[in-house]
């Protein structure tokens, strides 16, 4: 096991790993990941999930030893037209804020190098478009579990700024577990190789408010500390209230199903964070939660 910390600007260190280790596989997941940053520092966030993505494929495009490669960009790369249908994979892609614009760039970036080289190379490459995900051990600024774990930690009411904003929540086993499924795949047959929406069905694309009263219940019901929610706008930035994703392609692809819906994947969320709170035993409720995961796909 080899791990190193860089930076995905830096095509020269990564040029060096890549000739070093001689990846079979690559999944790209780095990037500036928050909307609210991406307003106060676009030329950071482009220049990290833009030129960062050019940077792997070029590595990918020059290496030898690629046989599979996921980009995962986001659900977000939709031009948003705060529909109640699910957006699939074939919808025009134009986010709106620099963080969901430089991810559609990212998707473009891919695409090109795909027809440009990757055909030709016979290197199978997907992108992946998750919805927004959940679990213990995300520690983000302006993410609404990470906002639910500080206030729980600092025994503070939960502050939520749009409480009727509806997204896609899912646990984040859930796109993991598809990521390595569809880099597996597409390495043994290529006809694999696609863009794929991995999100909830819908009935658990719902309401902020709906998600943490789900936190908050699970939290009290473990907790002597009781905690609560309250709406209130910060005058922030644009963003979308209302987004799902269409996931009948890759259902029908890889007879995907969802595990945990939005309650179980809340229960799992804050069995973490309470284990945490507590200075419990992390690694084994981590391993535990994994194992039951994949135990009930069995």
């Amino acid at each position: 096991m080899f791990s190193t910390i860089g930076d995905v600007r830096d095509l020269n260190r990564l040029m060096e790993i890549f000739d070093e280790f001689k990846p079979d596989i690559v999944i790209h997941m780095a990037a500036q990941p928050l909307v609210r940053e991406s307003y106060e520092n676009p030329v950071y966030t482009y220049d990290t999930n833009v030129m960062g993505t050019v940077n792997i494929c070029e590595c990918v495009r020059q290496s030898s030893s690629v046989k599979s490669f996921l980009n995962v960009t986001t659900d977000k790369v939709y031009e948003n037209m705060e529909k109640q249908e699910g957006y699939s994979e074939d919808e025009k892609l134009d986010g709106f804020d620099p963080y969901s614009n430089s991810k559609s760039c990212s998707e473009l970036v891919t695409h090109s190098y795909i027809n440009s080289f990757f055909k030709e190379l016979e290197i199978p490459t997907s992108t992946a478009r998750a919805g927004n995900v959940i679990g213990g051990g995300d520690f983000a600024k302006d993410r609404i579990i990470p906002d639910c774990f500080r206030a729980c930690e600092n025994h503070e009411d939960i502050i939520i700024r749009n409480p009727y904003s509806i997204r896609p929540y899912q646990h984040v086993l859930e796109p993991l577990n598809m990521y390595l499924r569809i880099v597996k795949e597409q390495y043994n047959n290529k006809q694999y190789a696609g863009y794929y929406n991995i999100g909830p069905n819908d009935e658990d694309c719902v309401e902020t408010s709906k998600l943490v009263g789900l936190f908050c219940k699970y939290f009290n019901e473990k907790s002597p500390d009781k905690i609560k929610w309250i709406n209130k706008s910060d005058g922030g930035p644009h963003e979308a209230n209302f987004l799902k994703l269409d996931n009948s392609k890759i259902k029908q692809t890889f007879g995907w199903q969802p595990t945990w819906n939005i309650e179980k994947a809340i229960e799992k969320t804050v069995e973490w964070i309470n284990i945490y709170l507590n200075n419990g035993d992390i690694v084994k409720c981590v391993n535990n939660q994994i194992n039951e995961f994949f135990y009930k796909q069995l």
